[in-house]
Formats: C-alpha cells, structure tokens, sequence
C-alpha cells in the first residue's frame, strides 16, 4: 500500500497522460485547416449536391401535382389540393432545415453574408411551409374533413 492509498481516488495526483505528449490533449481531435469541399461540379456559384438535386426534383414535381390539382374539375378536387398543399408545406419544411444547418455553417466559417442569406430562404421557406398547411387546414375542413 502506498502512501496515497488512504485518500479518494479524486485527491490522488494524476498520473501522467501519453497522449498529451503529441501537442494534443486527451478527447480532441485536430482539425483539418480548410473546410472540406462540397461534392459535385458547380453550376456558376453553385454547386450541385444531392441534397439539392433531391430537393428541387421535390420542389418541382410538388408544384406540378398542385398545379395539375387546380385543372381537375370533379368532387375529388378540394382533397388533391390540401394533399398538394401538405406535400409542398413538407418540402418547404426540409428547404428550411437545409437552410438552418447552411446558416450555421457559414456562420461558423465567418462568412456572415452568406449566413444571412441562408437564414432568410430559410426563413421564407418556413412561412411559405406554414401558409401551405394553413390552407390544407382550411381546405380540409371545406372538403367536409373537419
């Protein structure tokens, strides 16, 4: 028994780390120097991301569903447009979550405009997702759902 056996095992002195040897302490991890670099070629100042490809097919394909809704002239057209409506309010709701996580991106990488431009489609995404269930809401309770 030494002479620290007596005490808790929090007033021992720590005993020395081998990973601190190496400039790094214990549970970090070094950083690469540059960001890394987004994937896919660049359309101008864009660059093509499959995140993105997916969420415009989404987009697109959401607004011709609602578009192709307004043409139908039978019973059955008040239910296509709230579907139309709440599928577009989702897409809308992941274009703002993409935008929230780009605002915090640039935002951490000091490129503050950019930030404010990723929050503000963002932020226009959201309200335009709680317009389109606010009027699937509204649709929903003339089609006799509610």
């Amino acid at each position: 028994m030494g002479p620290d056996s007596s005490r808790p095992a929090t007033l021992r002195p720590a005993m020395a780390d081998r990973r601190r040897s190496n400039g790094i302490r214990s549970g970090a991890q070094a950083r690469p120097a540059t960001p890394p670099k987004e994937t896919g070629p660049p359309i101008g100042p864009f660059p093509i991301t499959p995140t993105g490809v997916l969420l415009g097919v989404a987009l697109v394909g959401s607004v011709a569903y609602f578009l192709y809704a307004l043409t139908v002239r039978e019973a059955t057209q008040i239910p296509l447009l709230a579907a139309g409506l709440v599928v577009l309010g989702i897409v809308f709701i992941a274009i703002a979550v993409v935008g929230l996580r780009a605002t915090w991106r640039s935002s951490v990488d000091g490129r503050d405009g950019r930030a404010v431009a990723h929050a503000l489609v963002g932020g226009f995404s959201c309200l335009a997702a709680a317009s389109c269930f606010a009027g699937a809401i509204i649709l929903g309770m003339l089609s006799g759902g509610g």
